[in-house]
């Protein structure tokens, strides 16, 4: 069943729609013809006609037959809504939203795909009767197609488990593996440890009683500084206390000339005179804050 790329009931479906959309279209042509005939037995009944009644007989056909097409085309249109009402409305039971591409129904490849479809479906009319044919309308989705979906999802995982399965295999093996390989590995090192400890242990002997005769001559060293460290120490701690004492002395001398100099500042004329400038300042600024305090006042 591959004109369409549906599976047989899908294409059965659009047989159904197919047909139906066929008798609709039959059935509007058949109108039209009859609106023809119509004007040709209450109006072409003379043999002569003016041109004006001419013009007027056209523009009564094309409005009848305009009106017969708008309301074919309108109910296409709606009858289109309804058949997609169903399929949103099954669809929406399930949680699924369908897309659209309204740029596909003017693809002219698929229409004469189409065409062509319709054609081969409905060159004879022996072949296929009315009652062996369905009624178009579509079938509910029931709790079968609830299964349906289950066992698929089931499926689905079934096939994961069995993958994750193998692999967890395929890594159990590998795992084994590398334990194998570890514990030789770790053999290998322990039998290399024993054979460098046994030589690290004779090597290290020897280092330690070369380090016992060095920290012995450097104790020895170290007395001989410490005994000289010392009287230097003591040495150096005479000095200082001589140098506490002399700064003390030098630090009292400079108190005494400090005193001196003072003393002998305070006894110069231009101490004298400093001081009575102070004096004066002193008198002036009493005064000014005299003034501030008796304008602030008013």
């Amino acid at each position: 069943m591959a004109e369409l790329g549906f599976n047989e009931h899908h294409q059965n479906e659009v047989i159904n729609y197919m047909r139906f959309a066929r008798s609709k279209r039959v059935q509007r042509l058949k109108t039209i013809d009859s609106c023809f005939e119509d004007l040709k037995e209450s109006r072409l009944v003379e043999e002569t006609f003016t041109a004006d009644e001419v013009s007027d007989m056209l523009e009564g056909l094309q409005a009848v037959v305009r009106g017969e097409v708008e309301m074919e085309l309108i109910n296409t249109t709606h009858t289109n809504v309804l058949l997609l009402r169903q399929l949103f409305s099954q669809a929406e039971k399930y949680y699924l939203k369908l897309q659209t591409d309204v740029s596909e129904l003017e693809n002219r490849e698929l229409l004469e795909q189409v065409a062509e479809f319709e054609k081969t479906e409905f060159k004879t009319t022996n072949k296929k009767t009315s009652q062996d044919v369905s009624k178009p309308k579509l079938a509910p989705l029931n709790e079968g197609g609830v299964s349906e979906l289950l066992n698929k999802e089931i499926a689905r995982l079934q096939e994961e488990n069995d993958k994750l399965k193998a692999r967890l295999k395929t890594l159990e093996s590998q795992a084994t593996s590398a334990l194998d390989e570890k514990s030789k590995v770790e053999q290998a090192l322990k039998d290399l440890q024993r054979v460098q400890t046994d030589q690290q242990f004779t090597r290290r002997s020897q280092e330690i009683t070369d380090l016992e005769g060095t920290v012995e001559t450097l104790r020895e060293d170290f007395q001989k500084s410490l005994s000289a460290t010392t009287a230097s120490q003591k040495d150096l701690q005479d000095n200082l206390v001589a140098a506490k004492h002399d700064l003390l002395r030098v630090q009292e001398q400079l108190a005494l000339a400090e005193k001196e100099l003072e003393k002998k500042f305070q006894q110069t004329a231009a101490y004298r005179n400093m001081k009575e400038i102070l004096a004066k300042k002193n008198e002036q600024i009493k005064e000014i804050r005299k003034r501030l305090q008796k304008y602030e006042s008013e």
